[in-house]
């Protein structure tokens, strides 16, 4: 009997990891039904992360709040409160920054004044609360703001040249001049899960890299390259440190906050025991929406396929798209939905039904 591990993260937008994981059971069953499935279904630091802290950990419990979103507009969200211990006397807060500040809650790109303060409030929020430790997850960020708007929110005053707080998002770091911190709320123990390792500033730097993404056109990239790099000789920081990019540079205002960065992948596969499910597994299905030349640098699917190795296991691809710039080598086969389906407006209107025939045409090329 085979013994299949399936840990996809989520297809962005589309599909939950968890239900992804379940449509790959149903079409691997359909070749081999008396497989032996065991559900992980992953997150690092995006979407999904408070998802998956809530499966793994019992007696999580969702903490409902309401913050200004990317856009500014009012969003009804949660954060996610994990039971007290005797390290954590008040409880650990999880809190993502994708259902607060992320880019799926845009109706449409808003390169300028998209921002982070309601992951900020958010925070904020569970700190009344009284919480003893926050993780934090930092990806699909809808902005590149440098974490000014979730500073703002525990805090901080941002100024121009006349001593005004600036605008919100990147429109507002062009005009910063100063930096006033001192009304900024002392920070708990705090971890930060990011699915990257970019740079603050530099051609991998958050604007460079992901800044096209959320809608900075190139003439706007230099200029918010340079705003950031301002940033953080305001805020003492290392522009150069691995992770201070993540989230257009929000990874540098928690660290400046004092947080710690971590992999988002590992923490969670350590949480939801991704290693020892492997242990003796002979597949392993990992995925997520667009496979593509970043995938490599910290994402669950590479993550995977590296225990999967380490463990002898086989590992298996399925993604919403395989762009002509990534690596599937890691993997025995691997499966595009988009092509499956003939089209990504296709893969896109149906992700369980393409994962159920991933799932088998994966089952076959054993």
């Amino acid at each position: 009997m085979t013994r299949v591990v399936l840990a996809p993260d989520s297809f962005k937008g589309t599909i939950t990891a968890a239900d992804a994981v379940a449509a790959l059971a149903d079409g691997w069953a359909t070749v081999e039904p008396d497989a032996e499935f065991v559900h992980r279904p992953m997150a690092d630091g995006g979407e999904g992360t408070v998802a998956a802290f809530a499966a793994a950990v019992p007696g999580a419990e969702r903490m409902p709040v309401t913050v200004d979103g990317p856009a500014g507009a009012p969003i009804d969200t949660a954060w996610l409160l994990l039971p007290a211990d005797a390290e954590t006397p008040g409880g650990t807060a999880v809190v993502d920054l994708a259902s607060t500040s992320g880019i799926e809650l845009l109706d449409e790109l808003r390169p300028a004044d998209a921002d982070t303060t309601g992951f900020g409030q958010a925070i904020a929020a569970a700190l009344d609360h009284g919480v003893s430790r926050v993780i934090v997850g930092i990806g699909s960020s809808a902005s590149t703001d440098g974490g000014t708007g979730m500073l703002t929110a525990l805090g901080a005053r941002f100024l121009d040249a006349a001593g005004a707080p600036v605008a919100r998002g990147a429109r507002g770091l062009l005009d910063l001049a100063s930096v006033d911190l001192d009304g900024l709320r002392v920070a708990p123990e705090v971890r930060v899960l990011t699915d990257v390792t970019n740079p603050l500033v530099g051609p991998r730097g958050a604007a460079a890299v992901f800044g096209p993404q959320k809608g900075l056109l190139p003439d706007d990239i230099e200029r918010v390259d340079a705003a950031l790099a301002r940033l953080a000789g305001l805020l003492c920081l290392d522009s150069s440190l691995p992770g201070s990019g993540a989230a257009g540079g929000t990874g540098a205002a928690l660290v400046a906050w004092g947080a710690a960065l971590a992999p988002g992948a590992a923490e969670v596969a350590d949480l939801v025991g991704i290693e020892s499910a492997i242990r003796g597994a002979d597949v392993v299905i990992t995925g997520e929406g667009s496979y593509d030349g970043q995938s490599g640098d910290g994402k669950v699917p590479s993550f995977i396929a590296g225990l999967a190795a380490s463990a002898g296991s086989t590992a298996l691809l399925a993604a919403g798209r395989i762009t002509d710039d990534s690596d599937t080598t890691l993997f025995t086969a691997s499966v595009s939905l988009t092509a499956l389906a003939g089209s990504s407006a296709a893969a896109l209107a149906e992700p369980a039904h393409w994962l159920r025939e991933a799932g088998a045409l994966l089952a076959r090329s054993r």
